[in-house]
């Protein structure tokens, strides 16, 4: 299914590895926070749309393992003898949100999809860490997240799809361009985003 969902994301700047291994435990840190952002964001999906039985059951799932991702990270920063930091927010996050059109049912489109875009950032750049980590169980623990991200992306497009069949590629399209220049003007920092 996911080759009929693309998700046509501009690369990272390569030289984000080499900030993002330069402080590790900050990374850790900002990613601690990502995921639990990751898990109330679906389960806001089913507060705001309890109605739709096929999306409520699969964001939940989606929220049940972003959780345990909190634990495993709050796990690894606990091995690294790291203390998890306050949350300096996500710019990036925050301004692909700004991007949500504010009646339904587009609202409900294009949460799918930002929630697709964030999830395939983060699938990115947690495989260019898990093959770059030089701790063997550290890059086997990202490059597995990377994969639970790449399902997650997948889910939003799949339920972006169902309820919008002629319209999610286009607005995709729209917004991926967007994140990519989001993504230009952002600067480098250890962080997921």
């Amino acid at each position: 299914m996911a080759d009929d969902l693309p998700l046509a994301l501009a690369p990272t700047d390569p030289r984000w590895l080499a900030v993002a291994l330069a402080d590790l435990d900050a990374v850790h840190r900002d990613h601690l926070h990502c995921e639990r952002k990751a898990a109330q964001s679906a389960l806001s999906l089913v507060r705001s749309y309890p109605e739709r039985a096929e999306l409520v059951a699969a964001v939940a799932r989606l929220a049940h393992e972003e959780t345990a991702h909190v634990v495993q990270v709050s796990q690894l920063l606990a091995r690294r003898g790291a203390v998890p930091a306050y949350d300096l927010g996500d710019e990036y996050a925050a301004a692909l949100r700004d991007l949500i059109r504010k009646q339904e049912p587009a609202r409900l489109l294009d949460r799918l999809l930002v929630f697709a875009l964030i999830e395939g950032r983060s699938a990115e750049r947690l495989g260019m860490l898990g093959a770059a980590i030089p701790d063997e169980a550290t890059g086997a623990l990202y490059r597995a997240l990377a994969t639970a991200e790449d399902r997650h992306r997948d889910t939003f497009l799949e339920l972006a799809a169902d309820i919008a069949p002629g319209e999610w590629r286009a607005r995709l399209d729209e917004l991926c361009a967007q994140e990519a220049a989001i993504m230009a003007r952002l600067p480098l920092r250890p962080r997921i985003h």
